[in-house]
């Protein structure tokens, strides 16, 4: 999808009108930032955050035993959980590479609600669909609903201000209403901070935002961009598609072995994802915090003693910590450990750095 005929989302007007910077991402146009990353970053930390991350996909399986059909294709095992509950789980190939990460909402054992990325959504849809027994159907709902991400130690303020939801463990959500609309409010999110995301109707979508975005200002926060989204989830340690997991990286690589379910009868790319496992990965995620100044990318070799034991999967700078970060894949053969250095070739010039295990900073998801 080329630059001029990016997807818009529900509210796209209303970005403009918040002075919104703009940036492709996964075939959309999307708010980059607002009053600057760093600002909207610490307010996230520090207050509250408000995120339109409607280009994220949404779709649902139904039909009799939908659960069980899911279960036995996403890696997770959704006997984990119950109605009302979300999990994190990943849509694998054969060979074990991610075809994407995503969120799965138990609605019922005939209903199961998925927001893949936005850039995987027909991917998922499709594998789902090509594999799903006669009686289930697999219902792209793309643009049907908007999300909202609201996010930071004063989120449950602003959803309490709307009569919204709050009191709920992490990743369970409810079916609400605000001002006679549906509202699906669920306590997750990509920043490492207590948060909700929520889920109108695409048609609700500007009401809702603009409610939001007032309680949030009333609560000293700010709306955030893609900009913010990714130094706290990088901070985090979170995965991005593309960048830490993809076809060619799988969940044991990307140290997401914890979002399989190891003792499921099965699920796609299971045998391939054991054999990894048994063998052990060749190259493991890990952090990196920056020692010298300089600015950490995607795509940028790691060195040890002048040879190569990696490349960079994320980097950004960390407005927390004020440091370089980034995100690694590095050879298990260099056995490397956290607490040693290695340096980082930033177009020609080596900037060393500390392997660090992720997080670079505390969650506060609880």
């Amino acid at each position: 999808m080329t630059e001029t005929n990016l997807l818009q989302g529900p509210i796209h007007q209303v970005h403009v009108e918040l002075g919104a910077t703009f940036a492709p991402f996964g075939g959309w146009e999307m708010p980059v930032s607002y009053a600057g990353t760093v600002g909207e970053h610490q307010a996230v930390r520090t207050a509250v955050g408000l995120f339109d991350v409607s280009h994220l996909g949404k779709a649902t399986v139904a039909g009799p035993g939908a659960a069980a059909f899911v279960n036995s294709a996403l890696t997770n095992d959704l006997g984990r959980i119950r109605p009302g509950k979300a999990q994190y789980t990943l849509c694998c190939t054969p060979e074990g590479g991610v075809i994407d990460d995503l969120i799965a909402y138990y609605v019922s054992d005939d209903e199961i609600f998925l927001v893949p990325n936005a850039a995987n959504t027909a991917a998922v849809v499709a594998a789902l669909r090509a594999a799903a027994p006669e009686g289930i159907t697999v219902t792209d709902e793309h643009r049907e609903y908007a999300v909202f991400a609201v996010q930071g130690p004063r989120s449950a303020e602003v959803l309490d201000a709307l009569g919204l939801p709050t009191d709920m463990e992490y990743m369970a959500y409810l079916d609400a209403e605000w001002d006679g609309r549906p509202v699906r409010v669920c306590r997750t999110g990509y920043t490492g901070e207590h948060g909700y995301e929520l889920l109108p109707r695409w048609a609700d979508a500007e009401a809702v935002f603009r409610a939001l975005a007032a309680q949030v200002k009333a609560a000293d926060g700010q709306p955030a961009g893609l900009g913010a989204r990714d130094t706290l989830r990088t901070e985090m340690g979170y995965p991005l598609h593309g960048h830490e997991l993809s076809l060619d990286i799988s969940p044991v690589q990307a140290r997401a072995g914890w979002a399989v379910g190891w003792k499921k009868p099965e699920f796609w790319g299971k045998s391939a994802l054991e054999q990894e496992k048994s063998a052990g990965p060749r190259r493991t995620l890990m952090g990196l915090k920056a020692l010298d100044r300089g600015v950490l990318r995607q795509g940028q070799s790691v060195l040890r003693d002048g040879e190569p034991v990696g490349e960079t999967t994320s980097g950004t700078f960390s407005p927390t910590l004020k440091v370089g970060i980034a995100l690694a894949l590095l050879d298990t053969d260099a056995d490397l450990q956290p607490g040693e250095e290695v340096e980082v070739d930033v177009r020609g010039r080596r900037l060393r750095c500390e392997v660090v295990k992720p997080p670079f900073v505390q969650a506060r998801t609880a």
